[in-house]
This record gives structure tokens, sequence and C-alpha cells, in this order.
């Protein structure tokens, strides 16, 4: 497919193999991705939901247990949760996002109960609603997204969004993986939820996540925010994808020779494991945490024990090394911009939700990682998904009948046929980013104690 190619109203195009029409595109298949589709198609509207995966088992939150920001409506504990990341964030949120998220977070978590997700229930019969098992909770998106009616295109992603003369995105183009046939949607509106970038650095269920959103997006005219606070990364055992960091509350980080390392356990002590990694191995123990303790984490998060029972480890005995995995904005908040509650970004037509849009407006300039993210994904989710629909809808029938071009360049072949060597952009780009030196430490995040286990 050449750049800027022009597509005219009807549905006759024949460089592609399948031509849909809808009223909202959704791109992006997660949390933030189902949670769109399902709002948008609740409003009326006729969806259809592309995936570069399959939606429901592609992305970080379906890989692992997801904490999420639920908050009951009582004042003393909402005033608690919000002001809780306040000051690490530089005081760059705002209190209205903030409820506005808490309300819908908690509505809709509620509405999962409701369609039978299988939330705990403690000894005095009381549903724990504070984690969502990813497996559970998008194998159930996909199940209400179906059932609301929206159409799934599994393993094919988008690759080039579609503008009208007024620079209106109206819908994308893309490719299936396994077929190898090109598709187009024309759409009145368009929902980037494509999750953040952690630039293949092989954190757990991030290796889809490679940006492909925020390119779509700036391409378009879109404005980014909050990419400053990019330089997330997660612990990790050496030998595993997984970066849950939450039991390392419970840990000690000692020097090859077992002695502790002075700091390593604190608020910063994030940062602390950076810098000794730059000239020595770290290694962690959880021995801090109780018998009792010990069988509830096992129960909590079973996917962060598999790497170490399949290597003969047992965590709360044994020291491992460990090493901290960059998660960029999946972790971070940067992302798209959206200019108000509606979720809409600067671009007319377009959408973001989720990890492709900033969360700056919920946790300024901290991590969003763990409950903030997940609570965000709901209900940036839900918002562009109902915006979306109503912006549809006020466009009319006609919409579709416009004259539109792709939009984009990068990743194509342009008309001098040159040749773009893509595993030597990567290690080039990984090279700038992974190193602790030049990314965590980097002197233009003014926002840098590193982020506290938490999720």
């Amino acid at each position: 497919m050449s750049n800027n190619q022009l597509y005219s109203g009807d549905s006759s195009t024949t460089d592609f193999d399948q031509n849909l029409l809808c009223h909202v595109l959704v791109i992006g298949g997660g949390p933030a991705g189902t949670w769109a589709a399902w709002s948008a198609a609740s409003a009326g509207s006729k969806v259809i939901l592309v995936d570069k995966g399959y939606c429901g088992t592609s992305g970080c939150a379906a890989a692992s247990g997801n904490g999420v920001w639920y908050v009951p409506p009582e004042p003393e504990a909402r005033e608690a949760a919000m002001a809780s990341r306040e000051a690490m964030g530089g005081f760059l949120s705002s209190r209205d996002w903030m409820q506005r998220v808490l309300d819908q977070t908690y509505a809709n978590v509620n509405l999962l109960a409701e369609w039978g997700y299988p939330f705990p229930v403690d000894e005095e019969g009381k549903s724990y609603r504070r984690s969502l098992q990813g497996p559970e909770y998008m194998r159930l998106m996909r199940k209400q997204i179906k059932r609301a009616g929206v159409k799934i295109l599994d393993h094919s992603p988008a690759l080039q969004l579609l503008v009208d003369a007024e620079g209106a995105v109206t819908g994308a183009t893309g490719v299936n993986r396994q077929t190898s046939q090109k598709w187009v949607v024309r759409s009145h509106a368009v929902i980037i939820a494509t999750g953040g970038c952690a630039f293949l650095s092989k954190a757990l269920g991030c290796n889809v996540l490679t940006g492909d959103g925020y390119l779509m997006a700036a391409e378009a005219g879109a404005e980014m925010s909050g990419m400053e606070f990019s330089n997330a990364y997660g612990i990790a055992p050496a030998f595993s994808s997984v970066t849950k960091t939450l039991f390392y509350n419970w840990a000690t980080f000692t020097y090859a020779d077992g002695t502790p390392i002075p700091g390593a356990g604190s608020q910063k002590g994030r940062s602390v494991i950076a810098k000794t990694l730059l000239t020595q191995p770290v290694y962690a123990i959880l021995d801090k945490a109780t018998d009792e303790m010990r069988v509830h984490m096992r129960l909590a998060q079973p996917n962060f024990f598999l790497p170490f029972d399949r290597a003969g480890i047992d965590p709360f005995t044994q020291h491992f090394p460990v090493t901290l995995r960059l998660e960029g904005t999946v972790r971070g908040t940067g992302g798209i911009r959206i200019t108000d509650y509606t979720c809409a970004s600067s671009v007319p037509g377009l959408y973001a939700a989720g990890d492709a849009a900033t969360r700056e407006l919920i946790c300024g300039g901290f991590t969003g990682g763990g409950s903030h993210n997940a609570a965000w994904a709901i209900s940036s989710g839900y918002w562009a998904g109902h915006s979306a629909a109503v912006y549809a809808r006020k466009l009319g029938k006609q919409t579709n009948q416009r004259q539109v071009e792709a939009v984009g360049e990068a990743g194509f072949t342009s008309g001098s046929q040159r040749q773009i060597n893509s595993e030597e952009i990567i290690k080039a780009t990984q090279a700038e980013v992974f190193p602790y030196d030049r990314n965590y430490f980097s002197p233009h995040h003014p926002i840098s104690p590193p982020p506290k286990p938490h999720d």
C-alpha cells in the first residue's frame, strides 16, 4: 500500500480484501479497548475492534494479576486515596479527574461483579474487589463486547489512520497477520487504546506494546503529554519477565555476599538498586513475609512464583538475582494528550484511552503502574467509548462518504524503495532507553524519585 493513498466513500476499493464501515473503530483489545468498545456499543454505535493479537489474551493486563484503584465512596477513604500520590507526582494531577476516575472505576468494577466476575469473598462474606486476575478479567470482557454486538478482528494490527480533507480521523487500515489480507475500516470516530510502550524489554505481557498507537496518533497530528515521565522500570528476577513488584515490599536486597544494600528497601529503593546494578549484581529474598502472608501471596499472584518454582528456588528462604526491566509508558504516565472529559485528542474524531493516553491527570509525574493505570483504563475506556458514540451520532449517516487518505510513512517503503532494517532500529533505540545512566537517571526527568513497589 502506498502512502497517502486516497479512498472514496464507496466500498469498492480493490486494494483491500476487507472493506468495512462502522460508527466507532477501537484499536487495541486490552481493558481500555474492550471497555471503550462496550461503552460505544451500549450507546447505540456499530463498533469494530481490531487487535494485533487475540483480544482477551494479548497485552500486560491479560498476563497477570491487576491491582485496581477501587475505593468505596466514603469521604475519608477517597481523600486518602487522592492524597496518596499527589506529592510524589509533583502535584501535577487534578483532583477533579481523580474523583471522576474513582467514581467510574467503582461503578464499573461493581458492574463486573454483576456480569459474573469471580471476586474472592472474605470470612465475613464481603467481596474483595481491589484486584482482578488478568485471564478471567479479559475473558469476561471479550464475552461482554461480543454480546454487545462488537465485531472483533483478531491478529489484525492497524498500520495507518485515515483522515478527511479537514484532518479529522475517519478510520484506519491494516493487515491480518495470519492471512496477509489487507483491511480498511471507514468509521465516524477512532479510539486509540493500544497500550503503552515497553520497547521490547521482555517485561511480562509487554512485547506487543510497542507504541503503535502513539505513532499513528502523532502522524495524524495528535499532541503528546508527559512523555518525559516514561522512564519507569519494574523489578524482576534476573531470569524472569515477571515485573509484578508488590511483594518486594517484604524483600531484603543484598550484595552477592548477602550484605544488605543500604536504602534499597526505602521509598527511593528503586534508584538505589539501579545505581548498584551499574557496577554489580543485586540479590533479593522475601524474608519479611510471615508464614501466613506467604500462603496469601501465592494465592494472590500465582504467576509471580512460577519462575521460582521452575528454577527450584524458594524466594522466601533463598536469595535470587534481580534486575530492572524498562516498562516505559506501560508503568509510566506519558501518552496522547486528551483535551477534556470526553477523552478526545487534539485531532477531531480521535480519542485515546488507557495507557495510550496520558495519566498525568491522576498521577502527575509519578508512575501509574498497577492500580491507578488499571482504574484509568476502565474509566477512560468507558468515557472514550461513550463520547465517540455521541460524536459519531452527530456526524450523520453520510459521513462515511467522505474522500479520505491514509497518513503516516514510518515503517513503510517510500517511492524510492528504500529498505528499512527494523532490527537495527530496535537495537539503536534500546541502546538509548535501556541503560539506567541514560534513561533512569536522565537530567531531563524532573520527577526523579523511583516508583515504590505498589502493584
